[in-house]
């Protein structure tokens, strides 16, 4: 049967691949695949959640006023510059289906975040990848890599799926050289859990200033707000009013806002689960190291491990050997690092679970 032909180049997109939440034969696998906060969410949050379950009925509010505002106010931003998504994974599409035509590109890292070229993709522009050193983006081969046709720069900072981080002052040369018709687009998803990474600071400072800089934040990581799907960014007016024009109006729900809200003012749980991941973060990377793998500095809440072919495994064949004992890591051949696997950092009793699985010797 014949219908609508797709357009071939969106045919030619490689899917946005997860993390795995299903072992065979474990009805509740430990699932260390997706970087989900393992003490769950703030309890303010829930509660704020379930508060609104008689406003079921009533459209969200479109500009998430409540939520702008409680933002503008913690980071000390202007509310009209700041944009809202489902997830920052939404507000990539938009600045892409804003600033890309036909024939443009945009220039990452070697290893960038999936959902970036997707979105570039989508909007017809091809993806230039500029070489890492050591798993770190290079910011003189990134800047070598921009053309042209090249209408915005992504970089993560921290990095996924490699977990390293730049000073920020390896930011600022990258922006400083980059023409002013470029975006400079800083996913800091993870920046909450930098702590004292030194020289580390947030985009958001020079993009107070900055015409052609958009920083994006989310609540999923840090906040334990997956399931909301709440993202958020802060750019030039004259962008985010352009971007806002093709935004889906009602595209964070009531419960999610009323969740995020809460969730923004319960500093407590934030720094309870930041202090978890400082505690166990460098006992992974001891245990990894004590059975010959070759984990890879982290400023996030997970590791990402070489295997070194001396080992007698694979990525493969050890992800295998985890999920046979229930535990699931992220697999990242799709991300050019055939020989490397991610691991997040789980609660107490999942990490415990998953260093006895790691016992191969």
């Amino acid at each position: 049967m014949s219908g609508p032909k797709p357009r071939s180049d969106i045919l030619a997109i490689t899917p946005y691949v997860p993390g795995k939440a299903r072992a065979k034969g474990f009805a509740h696998p430990i699932k260390l695949s997706a970087n989900e906060n393992p003490l769950g969410a703030s309890p303010a949050a829930k509660a704020a959640y379930r508060a609104t379950s008689d406003e079921l009925h009533l459209y969200p509010d479109a500009r998430a006023s409540r939520l702008r505002e409680a933002i503008a106010a913690k980071f000390t931003l202007s509310p009209d510059r700041l944009i809202f998504g489902c997830g920052s994974d939404e507000i990539f599409s938009l600045a892409c289906t804003t600033l890309i035509e036909p024939g443009d590109n945009i220039v990452q890292p070697e290893y960038g975040f999936a959902a970036w070229a997707i979105a570039a993709r989508a909007a017809g522009a091809s993806v230039r990848s500029a070489s890492e050193r050591g798993y770190t983006a290079d910011v003189d081969a990134i800047l070598a890599a921009v053309d042209a046709y090249t209408r915005i720069v992504f970089i993560a900072n921290p990095a996924n799926p490699t977990g390293t981080c730049l000073r920020f002052e390896e930011i600022r040369r990258l922006y400083q050289n980059l023409r002013s018709d470029v975006l400079l687009l800083l996913d800091e998803a993870y920046a909450e859990f930098v702590g004292g990474f030194p020289g580390f600071e947030s985009g958001l400072s020079l993009a107070r200033g900055a015409a052609n800089i958009l920083v994006t934040r989310t609540f999923s990581k840090a906040y334990g707000l997956a399931g909301l799907r709440v993202g958020w960014a802060y750019g030039a007016q004259d962008l985010i009013l352009a971007m806002d024009r093709i935004r889906q109006p009602f595209n964070v729900s009531r419960p999610a806002e009323a969740a995020a809200v809460a969730a923004l003012s319960d500093d407590p749980f934030l720094v309870q689960s930041l202090a978890h991941v400082e505690r166990w973060r460098p006992r992974y990377a001891k245990c990894l190291r004590s059975v010959g793998f070759k984990p890879i500095a982290s400023a996030t809440n997970f590791i990402t491990f070489e295997i070194p072919a001396a080992s007698g495994w694979t990525a493969a064949s050890f992800e295998a050997h985890l999920a046979e004992k229930g535990v699931l890591v992220r697999n990242l051949s799709n991300y050019g690092l055939p020989n490397c696997l991610r691991i997040t950092i789980g609660s107490d009793e999942e990490s415990r679970a998953a260093f006895a699985s790691f016992a191969i010797g």
